[in-house]
């Protein structure tokens, strides 16, 4: 699927957010950005973030080889590679602000090439 087409559907509010999450990430290679029915992965090698719209929001998932406490941290999940997914609410593209887009190098970084 293209991104093209993968925006042609779901909300209006999804297509900013997911460029500033890229702009962000545009200067990291290898990068790739697979649009599926579901939402964006960001990969290296293996899926280091992910969006995923919801009906006021799109949730980034990002793995970490820790675990943060923060108050953007909606929940995480342990996964079975030794990593954390942190779940975060994105509602306008200047919630992917310096903390995010920390996080976001940081979940790229970990990410095995």
């Amino acid at each position: 699927m293209t991104l093209e087409a993968y925006f042609a559907v779901g909300p209006a509010f999804e297509r900013a957010i997911f460029e500033a999450v890229h702009d962000h990430l545009r200067g990291f290679e290898p990068l790739e950005v697979e649009p599926v029915s579901v939402g964006i992965f960001f990969k290296r090698r293996h899926m280091f973030a992910e969006l995923r719209p919801r009906r006021d929001r799109v949730v980034l998932s990002l793995m970490l080889s820790r675990r943060i406490n923060h108050p953007r941290i909606r929940r995480t999940l342990r996964a079975a590679s030794e990593r954390t997914v942190h779940y975060v609410d994105l509602r306008t593209p200047a919630d992917v602000d310096q903390t995010i887009r920390d996080w976001l190098t940081e979940a790229y970084l970990a990410s095995p090439l």
